[in-house]
C-alpha cells in the first residue's frame, strides 16, 4: 500500500514537468503509448506506461556493469540530465555530436565498446543508433510521439524536447536504478532533485 501511495506521490511530483506532452504528430510506433490529443492538438503520452518502461529500463541497466553503459545525446537540453545521471549511476557519457566510427571503427582513438547505449532522441541521435545496431549493441531510447523507433530495443515514451521533461526522465531512471539496487528506499529523498538535473538557460539564450 505504501508503494502505491509512493507512486501516486511521484506522479503528482512530475505531472507539471511536461513529461507527458507530445507533439502534433504521432507515428505508428508511438501509437500504443498515446492516450489522447490535447485541445491544442498535442498528443498526450500515457504516464503509467512511461513509468512502467522506466522500471523495465532500470532492470535492464542493472544487469550491465555501469562503465559498459554509454549515454549519449546531441540535444543541448539533455546535457545536464545525462551528466547527473552518469554521476549517480557510474555510466559513461558522450555529449554533443556523435563522432562517426565511435562504436564501429576500432582504429579510432575514441572507439568504445559499450554493452548498452542510452539515447535521448531517435532523430537527433540517429548516428549512435545506426552504429549500435551494426555493432549488435542494444539501445534504450527516450521517444516522443513523432519519433520512429524501429531500431530502438526499449522505448521510454516521454517528451524528449523539454528541459524540465528531460531532467525528469533521467531523474526517474536514476532513482529507479538505485531503488532496484537496494541503495535507497521508495520513500527516501534523492541526493538531487529534478531541478538539479535540469539544463539551465543562460541569460544570452533568454534574450
Amino acid at each position: 500500500m505504501a508503494q502505491q501511495a509512493e507512486s501516486q506521490d511521484i506522479k503528482k511530483k512530475i505531472l507539471s514537468t511536461g513529461i507527458r506532452v507530445g507533439t502534433t504528430v504521432k507515428t505508428t510506433f508511438m501509437q500504443p503509448f498515446i492516450t489522447k490529443a490535447s485541445p491544442e492538438g498535442l498528443y498526450m503520452i500515457d504516464l503509467d506506461k512511461t513509468l512502467a518502461r522506466i522500471n523495465t529500463a532500470a532492470k535492464f541497466i542493472n544487469r550491465i556493469e555501469s562503465e559498459k553503459i554509454l549515454v549519449c545525446s546531441g540535444r543541448e537540453y539533455a546535457s545536464t540530465p545525462i551528466e547527473k545521471f552518469c554521476e549517480i549511476t557510474g555510466a559513461r557519457k558522450m555529449l554533443g555530436r556523435f563522432m562517426p566510427g565511435t562504436l564501429t571503427n576500432p582504429s579510432l582513438p575514441y572507439y568504445t565498446e559499450p554493452k548498452l547505449v542510452i539515447i535521448s532522441d531517435p532523430q537527433v541521435d540517429s548516428q549512435a543508433i545506426i552504429e549500435a545496431t551494426n555493432a549488435g549493441i542494444p539501445v534504450i531510447g527516450i521517444s516522443n510521439t513523432d519519433n520512429v523507433t524501429s531500431k530502438i530495443d526499449l522505448v521510454i515514451p516521454a517528451n524528449n524536447r523539454g528541459r524540465k521533461s528531460l531532467a525528469t526522465v533521467f531523474w526517474l531512471l536514476a532513482r529507479e536504478i538505485l531503488i532496484q539496487k537496494g541503495q535507497m528506499q521508495e520513500t527516501d529523498p534523492m541526493k538531487y532533485e529534478i531541478d538539479d538535473f535540469e539544463t539551465k538557460i543562460t541569460d544570452e539564450e533568454n534574450e
